[in-house]
């Protein structure tokens, strides 16, 4: 079930939402229960056969981690600790991996093996991560609440199932078993709504809009289909743009769906395309994987405690790992061990600048011009991580850089001879899209001004948590005047946003995000 229907938005949620405050007021424990079920129903809507896999799942880690509990921090709980991790990606590798390795054999070997009739479970990395840091955290003694009810709807969640964010058992236990939780709060609900509709917003009329404009360059791309600058850099900016709206819209749904519930989720984006470098792109973007890398993988593999080399070293790795958690293909691993080796090159950098970067970064010069550099670096990577295969990749790149040539729409020929004069003859003036798909003028304006408003809002609007900690009141009051009118004027604007959205509703469309 998406997000963005009408099944969801209109029956599922509210009924879901109804029932659970109608049985909180008599019984937490059953409206907790309540809420398990509808996040499995909600689980199963696509395919009900994995539901079983799900609960499998839980019920074997809630054994364990019960286990590893009683015996934290002692030679058999390490022990029982590895099983468990290693069951845990024992099933994640049969469902997402399996074919990757027979398919990366057989083009090494030439053994002509056949593939797996095996359908990717939704959500499997997920809930895999989330169930993996549970039995960390009960091993480390740092899990001690052992309701199955509550860890069921910790797994199953539903908000959050399919694409994240990855939580910890820590942040959500004790507000499951809160009685705060199991009453209406009517300052939450309408802090739901406005994430939800900025979500809705982000993913329909954005995301989905620039769609058209990124499968026609990397599938022309992937066919040799040679790219001029124009058609390529289309499609890489379009898939920025795409990418980052998708991602966070989900996610921004998923917050405002589960304050609704008034269980709070932890933010998961904070406008990464402003960083001013790597390091600070992976504290904005996707953050509670990121935490999760640097708790589970970069820490125990030694961090930085090991001097330099070891430090470089360790980060690589847990990129390259993080990519391939992404999807079962080398261009995710190529992805990951781009930002492995940006993110060693940021440190070294800063490590060789030392006090002179510090001036540095107070001015604004110096920042804008690290923004733009970070974003470059950002979208190169994006690229590999687009891209079906290293062929596709390499040929967007290479009409980025212009070695296919330069075409600009015949329209413009007239104006740029003018400004250009005699350079105007470098330049090839005929339709730059001809070989992806029959564009007209009409089609690349709107494509322009889709990727201009894209670029207008990721670098010189507020996001979505600023928006709405600028209109929240602590103790779910209404702000003193004159904030009333603003608080009444983003109603009004979230009200008319809503029913925009849901004019393409028809048009369904699925996240990115459930592909990893």
């Amino acid at each position: 079930m998406l997000f963005n229907s009408f099944e969801f938005l209109f029956a599922f949620l509210p009924i879901v939402l109804v029932v659970f405050f109608a049985i909180g007021r008599y019984s937490r424990l059953l409206a907790a229960g309540w809420l398990a079920l509808a996040s499995l129903f909600f689980y199963g809507w696509w395919n009900p056969h994995f539901v079983l896999l799900l609960m499998l799942s839980i019920s074997g880690n809630y054994l364990a981690g019960r286990e590893l509990s009683r015996r934290h921090q002692t030679p058999g709980g390490k022990r029982l600790l590895a099983l468990a991790i290693a069951c845990n990606l024992g099933v994640l590798a049969l469902y997402k991996y399996s074919n990757f390795f027979i398919a990366s054999v057989d083009q090494a070997l030439g053994a002509h093996l056949s593939t797996l009739d095996i359908v990717l479970p939704l959500g499997i990395s997920f809930f895999t991560f989330t169930q993996i840091a549970f039995l960390v955290d009960a091993y480390r003694g740092i899990a001690t609440e052992f309701n199955f009810v509550h860890y069921s709807l910790f797994v199953t969640y539903f908000p959050h199932l399919i694409a994240g964010p990855v939580l910890h058992h820590k942040e959500m236990m004790p507000q499951f078993a809160s009685r705060d939780c199991y009453r209406i709060v009517p300052a939450n609900v309408a802090t739901g709504v406005l994430f939800l509709t900025i979500g809705l917003a982000k993913k329909i009329l954005l995301a989905d809009n620039l769609s058209p404009y990124v499968s026609p360059v990397f599938d022309a791309a992937h066919h040799g289909v040679p790219l001029n600058l124009l058609a390529a850099w289309t499609g890489a900016l379009a898939y920025t743009f795409q990418l980052y709206f998708d991602f966070s819209g989900y996610t921004d749904m998923a917050i405002g769906i589960s304050r609704m519930f008034n269980i709070v989720l932890p933010l998961n984006f904070n406008s990464p395309y402003k960083s001013t470098n790597i390091v600070e792109f992976w504290r904005r973007w996707h953050m509670t994987l990121s935490r999760f890398l640097r708790d589970y993988l970069y820490i125990p593999l030694g961090g930085n405690r090991d001097g330099a080399t070891h430090r470089y070293l360790n980060l690589m790795i847990t990129m390259l790992l993080g990519g391939l958690w992404h999807g079962a293909n080398w261009t995710f691993v190529i992805w990951g061990g781009l930002h492995g080796l940006f993110l060693c090159v940021n440190h070294a950098w800063r490590f060789a600048m030392g006090k002179t970067l510090v001036r540095w970064e107070t001015r604004t010069h110096y920042r804008v011009l690290s923004t733009v550099l970070t974003c470059l670096a950002v979208m190169v990577a994006w690229v590999f991580f687009r891209a079906p295969s290293f062929h596709a990749a390499f040929g967007v790149l290479a009409g980025m850089t212009g070695l296919h040539g330069i075409t600009l729409p015949a329209q413009l020929q007239p104006f740029v001879a003018k400004l250009s004069g005699h350079y105007a003859s470098l330049l090839q003036f005929d339709e730059p899209w001809r070989a992806l798909k029959p564009y007209g003028i009409a089609e690349a304006k709107k494509c322009v001004l889709l990727l201009v408003a894209s670029a207008a809002i990721v670098w010189g609007c507020p996001n979505s948590q600023q928006i709405v900690a600028r209109l929240a009141q602590p103790g779910g009051t209404l702000p003193a005047r004159p904030a009333r009118s603003l608080v009444l004027a983003s109603g009004l604007s979230c009200g008319v946003t809503f029913i925009f959205c849901l004019l393409f509703l028809a048009r369904k469309a699925e996240f990115l995000y459930f592909q990893f």
